[in-house]
């Protein structure tokens, strides 16, 4: 199969005032084309960091990431960005969505960024918004929208530019468990239906349940889970 996300020997070290932190220690993971999985483990055990390597938000200290078959981080600021935009998709726990633009123009806000004409880049983004369920809330403010409607929108914005990777951290954290599990069931349809490779960072062994395969983040070492 093909491999979407390589990594080896991945490390990440942060400096402090009086000596540093090592957050990720050696670690080795692969993601296959059209996989879904979960990656558990305690508050602050790294898989946020873990997560933001992956999505080139950040830079190992030490090791090797190759998304698509390709070493990113070889690339100058300009092209990884340009990478980042094109190929993958993130949704955190936090919407971040900007207050001041309606729900569209929040969902638009990657295809500006990637230099599409307002008028094509509106018409996608209504599109995945009808796709969430949410067509009937595109000229609002984030604000007049309950937390499941705001995380629907930020699925949406991750969509637009139809990334081959979803990267979600927490994404039900923030919301409660009857909103989180319908937003949950909406991340796995659209893995299903646009073949996306998917990671979810979750502490909740329900939603783990559903992918398929578990690792566990421990002591900065990832740890493939047996499945009962």
């Amino acid at each position: 199969m093909n491999k979407i996300i390589s990594a080896r020997g991945v490390g990440k070290t942060y400096s402090l005032p009086k000596g540093s932190l090592r957050v990720l220690d050696g670690i080795d993971f692969d993601l296959e084309a059209g996989e879904l999985v979960a990656v558990m483990g305690m508050s602050g055990v790294g898989k946020t960091t873990f997560l933001n390597l992956l999505g080139l938000l950040d830079r190992p200290s030490e090791g090797t990431i190759l998304l698509d078959g390709e070493d990113v981080f070889g690339r100058d600021e300009r092209e990884k960005s340009r990478a980042r935009n094109a190929k993958i998709g993130f949704v955190f726990q936090f919407f971040h969505l900007l207050p001041e633009f309606t729900v569209l123009e929040n969902v638009s806000l990657p295809l500006f960024i990637s230099g599409l004409e307002k008028r094509p880049a509106l018409a996608k983004a209504a599109n995945l918004l009808r796709e969430v369920g949410l067509e009937d809330k595109a000229q609002l403010r984030p604000g007049l929208l309950s937390g499941g409607e705001q995380q629907r929108v930020a699925i949406a914005r991750a969509l637009v530019n139809d990334p081959k990777l979803l990267l979600a951290d927490e994404p039900t954290g923030n919301l409660d468990w009857k909103t989180g599990l319908d937003i949950l069931h909406l991340v796995l349809d659209i893995h299903r239906t646009r073949g996306l490779s998917s990671i979810l960072v979750t502490h909740n062994e329900k939603i783990s349940q559903l992918c398929q395969k578990v690792y566990l983040m421990e002591n900065g070492r990832l740890k493939l889970l047996a499945r009962p």
